[in-house]
Order: structure tokens, then C-alpha cells, then sequence
């Protein structure tokens, strides 16, 4: 693996995570989003995952600072990947915005560049011949919260190189990351396939008005012992893309169930600006969601 220069296309919440966990870790990353100010949100946004940092990692102010320094920030799709050696992306679950992504980026990045796409929920064949490089392209998924909840699922499609796999492999564990490796296209990867029917199943309980969030939470955290239930959970998976993930499920099904569920997160929450933790607000309040209270579980 010569990777040097990383670039990160999509500064959301899970975007401005891989950009610093990718930047503490002695990478030179730029960050690439459509406009500035998308990246002064994302200025903002990292620039709190210091605290992070020092708290979860024990960090000093030092490292935190300069990993910082190591990052830039570009609106300009052929400046931000004009030195990548690898660009990972994470925009939103829209298939045709992907699409039309990685045309744009196939004509102006480096014959060199390695793209990996950070998709919870779509398979890299979808869009490896976009690319214009499907051999040189594959999924390299994370979780939020990654400086905690470390695992990188690569996965490959039929077409990609051997060698690239194994190279996108070693910099996942350069990055700090549990390298998990999926040899087959699964929808979902490992760990959605595991996650994405719990969220479902709470999302359908609530449209069917069988019970509230918080009990739902409680019940699942009481029965298993986690410390999170499926809505704290949506939460902080952000609710935009839970949105974009259930509706693009019910155009493909037509269960009118599931539209239920994207119309509920559309209009109840979305359209108030509620998105979970990013904002303040989703299914709970932050900081300290009752969820988090002592009380929460016996109450």
C-alpha cells in the first residue's frame, strides 16, 4: 500500500469522521464537498471531534491539533482529488447522485486513484462501470462513531483487482480500523444485514402505533442488555439517511407500510429540522437523552 493523500468526498457526519480518523492517524486528507458551505459545516463539525478525541481516546491537545493541520478543505472536485491516492466516498443513499459522482470523478482524478465508496446499503457493481475504473473500486464501509465503534467492512465486486482489495485492507488497519473483508457482494455488508431489520422492525411497530419510541428503546435495551435501542440508534445514523434508505425500500416494494414510515421521518421530523444528534433533536433531545438517564430502564 503507497497511499498517501486521501481524499474524502462528503462531509456529513460520517464523512468529517473518516476525514479525521484518517488525519489523526498521519494521512494528509482533503475533504471535498459541493460548496462552501457545506465545508464551513463541516469545519465546525470536526473541529468538535477534538474533544472526542482527548475524552474516548485519551488524545492529547497536541495530537489532536495537528491532526487537524493535516486536513484541507476544497469545493473543486479536480483540486480536492487532484493528488489522491485513494478517494472514499460518502454522499448521500441516492443512487443517481452516486452515479453521476463517480462519472465526474472517473474524468478528473489521477489514472492512479483507488475509489471506495462508503455505502451502508448499495453494492459497488451498481456503480463500478460509472467509475470508468471498476477494477480499481470497491466498498469500504464504517460505522459512526468510528474512533469507537472501529470496523471497516471491504468489499469487493467481481471486478475488482486483487491487489487493490488487499492495499484498501492494509490502510483500513493503518487507520486504526478492524479490517472486516466480504469476498461476495452482500446488500447491507455484514454489519447492516445484522442492524438494518431491527430498525425496520422498530420503524413498523411505531407507524402501526403499537407503541412509542422510548418504549420500543426500553424494551430492546431490557430483552438484550445494549446500550442503545433502534430509534437512539437512527439517531445517530442521522435521520436524512434513514429517510433516503426507507423510501428508496418502499419505491422498490411498494409496501405501503414502509411509505408510512418514510412520510412519518419526512414530516415529523425531518421537515422540523429534527435529525437526530447532528441537530439537537431526532426521536430524543440531546445531550443527555432519557435514554441516558438511571431512571430510563425501570421507569
Amino acid at each position: 500500500m503507497n497511499y498517501t493523500n486521501i481524499t474524502v468526498a462528503g462531509s456529513g457526519v460520517l464523512g468529517s469522521q473518516i476525514a479525521y480518523q484518517t488525519a489523526f492517524h498521519g494521512f494528509q486528507v482533503t475533504v471535498y464537498d459541493i460548496n462552501d458551505e457545506a465545508l464551513d459545516k463541516a469545519k465546525d463539525r470536526i473541529s468538535k471531534l477534538k474533544a472526542r478525541y482527548q475524552e474516548d481516546m485519551g488524545a492529547t491537545q497536541q495530537e489532536v491539533d495537528a491532526a487537524y493541520e493535516r486536513m484541507s478543505f476544497n469545493s473543486n472536485l479536480r483540486a480536492a482529488v487532484s493528488s489522491a491516492d485513494l478517494v472514499i466516498e460518502a454522499i448521500p443513499e441516492i443512487v443517481p447522485i452516486k452515479t453521476d459522482f463517480y462519472k465526474k470523478l472517473g474524468e478528473v482524478a489521477p489514472a492512479h486513484t483507488i475509489f471506495a465508496s462508503n455505502s451502508s446499503t448499495l453494492l459497488p457493481s451498481q456503480f463500478a462501470e460509472a467509475t470508468g475504473r471498476p477494477a480499481q473500486f470497491l466498498a469500504l464501509h464504517f460505522a459512526n462513531e468510528i474512533w469507537k465503534n472501529n470496523t471497516a467492512e471491504i468489499m469487493k465486486h467481481p471486478g475488482t483487482d486483487e491487489k487493490v482489495f488487499e492495499d484498501v485492507i492494509a490502510f483500513a488497519r493503518a487507520i486504526g480500523m478492524v479490517a472486516l473483508t466480504l469476498h461476495k457482494e452482500q446488500p447491507g455488508y455484514i454489519l447492516n444485514s445484522l442492524l438494518v431489520p431491527l430498525l425496520d422492525a422498530a420503524e413498523l411497530l411505531l407507524v402501526k402505533e403499537i407503541a412509542d419510541p422510548e418504549t420500543i428503546d426500553k424494551t430492546w435495551m431490557v430483552g438484550t442488555g445494549a446500550p442503545k435501542g433502534p430509534f437512539a440508534i437512527l439517531d445517530v445514523v442521522g435521520l436524512t439517511t434513514a429517510y433516503n434508505i426507507v423510501l428508496a425500500k418502499a419505491k422498490a416494494t411498494g409496501n405501503p407500510n414502509l411509505e408510512k414510515v418514510a412520510e412519518l421521518l419526512k414530516t415529523d421530523y425531518i421537515d422540523k429540522g429534527k435529525l437526530g444528534v447532528a441537530t439537537g433533536e431526532g426521536f430524543y433531545k440531546y445531550p443527555n437523552p432519557s435514554y441516558e438517564h438511571p431512571d430510563f430502564l425501570n421507569s
